[in-house]
């Protein structure tokens, strides 16, 4: 591993935080904290945490004694001087002389005690950093370091490659009675340099940033030195196939998503990893031997929980076979919760579904309750999947009981954080939108994005998409006049999500000219665009929810030209008027699949197909002005991009109506569908 400490960006931190009036040393812990947050390999999603001790002057000028220390749950890579609150050192210190503190009453006192009372949660190690000496502390879950502390044999591995220079700390689970267990280690020998704590990761410390940073990095290059000689490269008889068995994996990624809805009554996420190194890891054949035992640090349990699901039968794919497989991981986890329930005083089971599903000859679902979800428990599971097979290169894995694995899991301090988030009505939901890079398109994105949907825009460009949007959005460049990019879009989607919920199909382009007059090349160019691609992206999701069966809800952006013919605008009217009876003859087959289809009738819009050169246009023809033009209703209000993401919105919620179409445009008798 790298060592990426840069004495050039080292002062440019100090420079930088000097303008907020933030001392050098804090401006320099924050600085080596993003260094070690930057490398997944030590550190992955709110893990680790880092601590300053210094001196401060109070509201009477007086020096006290602080402890700054990463907040519960910030992220190493990127927090700022808010993610580091700080805490009165010296009433911490005076806790070392209790034999017990309850979690209640530690997060309490340490509350308490911090400066800034409005300041996060400190880290449920800040007992641990405050009794160790040391001005600089540095705390990750290396992975290289987890292979080598959970091992049948870790204390005479880890004594051969770190002598005296190391200490050996017992699993203990983190909070008051860790941070005892590790002072006591740390009185043995005060000229160690850091900690190993077995089933857990790594401290070190000293006292500057740079010298702590630099002894993490060579103690976990120590390691992965070790590994690395000691690795032992997956022989050809341990493996069944290299290669991907030859199945409809999509459909597999379908029908699996419905069971998890059905056994939870939620939506989830699922995306398929099926790189060759995934489905190389997939046919291992001792895989349920090595992954049964446990996770390979305590904080991977609260995300994956402590046992991936791996089925057993590559050949066997068949629905009765997924069910039952996901049907008896609920069972057994339920057997587990009902066991050690009383481990942990009114503990309520979460979802007794599996965050990691291996598939022979396939690779693996990484599961979520959202995508940020799938996400972690992916990443996580890499972490721990690499680390539990270096273990067993070099010795055999041993994790923790299940007692203590419960216990973690169910650790209210860290349940209380994933059960405060509420789920949405639509949450977990999947949806594509075209022409997702204009107005109305954005305007829908960022509408669903506020009730937790996934979105995945479909457009040709996404050039002038907003920044926010694009970063929460799945973007996907696709010309929708051409259907096997279409396909292979829709494809893409389902393998990164599991499936497909919602369709807004809203591409078009507006084409004008007079029917006598017109080119042929005009009239087919905006049915390709106007008709087709809406035919296109529909036909390949209505087979995507049909094979996932839970229904599905689809709303087209039509026009009031689909049936009030406007003038010289023949040749978008007459694809409008086609896609207008598509909805409705996708309404009429697709309804027994649960499958509802609607559409939108918004007229006058700004946006990309109504350009400011089109409303001057057509306010001319009508001998007004544009602002005019555009409050020409009986309203006499102008309709938004934002009140057609309503509306869209609200088809949503109106599971009993399909073949429907809602108007948005002010109100125009005149123009009004019959």
């Amino acid at each position: 591993m790298k060592n990426l400490w840069n004495n050039k960006k080292a002062n440019q931190y100090i420079k930088s935080y000097s303008k907020k009036k933030i001392s050098k040393d804090l401006a320099l812990r924050i600085y080596t904290t993003h260094l070690l947050g930057s490398e997944k390999k030590l550190v992955l999603h709110g893990g680790g945490n880092t601590s300053l001790k210094e001196t401060q002057k109070d509201f009477f000028n007086n020096k006290i004694n602080v402890i700054h220390v990463k907040g519960s749950g910030w992220d190493m890579s990127n927090l700022n001087e808010e993610g580091m609150p700080t805490l009165l050192l010296d009433p911490l210190m005076k806790t070392l002389k209790l034999k017990q503190m309850n979690d209640d009453k530690m997060v309490k006192y340490l509350r308490n005690n911090l400066l800034n009372p409005s300041s996060p949660n400190p880290s449920v190690e800040t007992l641990l950093h405050a009794f160790l000496p040391h001005k600089f502390i540095d705390h990750t879950h290396s992975n290289a370091i987890l292979s080598l502390v959970n091992l049948v044999d870790s204390k005479k591995i880890l004594k051969k490659l770190y002598g005296k220079k190391l200490g050996i700390v017992p699993y203990v689970m983190p909070g008051f009675d860790l941070a005892k267990k590790c002072y006591e280690v740390y009185n043995q020998n005060k000229d160690i340099e850091g900690l190993l704590l077995l089933n857990h990761g790594i401290f070190t410390f000293a006292e500057t940033a740079k010298d702590s940073y630099d002894r993490m990095i060579k103690f976990v290059n120590i390691a992965e030195a070790f590994i690395s000689k000691t690795r032992i490269k997956v022989n050809q008889n341990k493996i069944l196939n290299k290669n991907q068995i030859k199945i409809d994996s999509l459909s597999i990624q379908n029908n699996f998503r419905k069971f998890l809805f059905d056994i939870s009554g939620n939506k989830w996420i699922l995306k398929l990893n099926s790189s060759k190194e995934d489905v190389a890891f997939s046919n291992l054949n001792n895989l349920q031997e090595m992954f049964s035992k446990g996770p390979v640090t305590p904080d991977h349990v609260i995300r994956i929980k402590a046992k991936p699901l791996i089925l057993k039968d590559k050949n066997n794919y068949s629905n009765a076979y997924l069910k039952n497989a996901l049907t008896k991981y609920v069972v057994d986890y339920k057997k587990y919760f009902n066991k050690y329930k009383n481990n942990i005083k009114n503990s309520k089971i979460s979802d007794a579904l599996p965050r990691i599903v291996v598939l022979p000859g396939l690779g693996y679902f990484s599961i979520g309750r959202d995508k940020k979800e799938e996400k972690i428990s992916n990443d996580i599971f890499l972490s721990m999947k690499e680390s539990i097979i270096d273990s067993n290169c070099i010795s055999n894995f041993k994790s923790i009981n299940d007692k203590e694995i419960f216990k973690m899991e169910y650790w209210p301090l860290e349940r209380a954080k994933l059960n405060s988030k509420q789920r949405k009505k639509f949450e977990g939901n999947v949806a594509i939108i075209t022409g997702g890079a204009g107005k109305i398109g954005s305007a829908i994105a960022e509408r669903f994005l506020k009730e937790k949907i996934e979105v995945i825009l479909l457009d040709k460009n996404f050039t002038n998409l907003d920044k926010e949007i694009y970063k929460n959005c799945f973007c996907i460049k696709c010309d929708l006049s051409n259907n096997e990019q279409v396909k292979e879009s829709v494809n893409k989607v389902v393998r990164e999500f599991g499936g497909i919920d919602i369709l807004i199909s809203n591409s078009g382009l507006a084409f004008q000219g007079q029917m006598k007059d017109l080119n042929e090349d005009i009239l087919k160019t905006s049915m390709s665009n106007n008709f087709y691609s809406h035919h296109y992206i529909i036909q390949s999701v209505v087979n995507v929810m049909i094979n996932q069966n839970f229904g599905g809800s689809i709303s087209i952006n039509l026009s009031k030209q689909s049936v009030n013919p406007g003038n010289n605008f023949g040749p978008y009217g007459i694809a409008k008027a086609s896609s207008l009876f598509m909805m409705k003859q996708y309404a009429l087959e697709c309804g027994k699949y649960g499958i509802r289809v609607n559409g939108i009738n918004a007229d006058r819009i700004q946006s990309g197909l109504l350009t400011k050169k089109i409303i001057k246009q057509r306010a001319k023809a009508r001998g007004i002005n544009e602002i005019d033009y555009l409050k020409n209703n009986l309203l006499q209000k102008e309709v938004t991009a934002k009140d057609v993401a309503e509306s869209f919105f609200a088809q949503l919620l109106l599971d009993k109506t399909t073949a429907n179409i809602i108007t948005v445009d002010g109100g125009n008798i005149e123009a009004s569908l019959r």
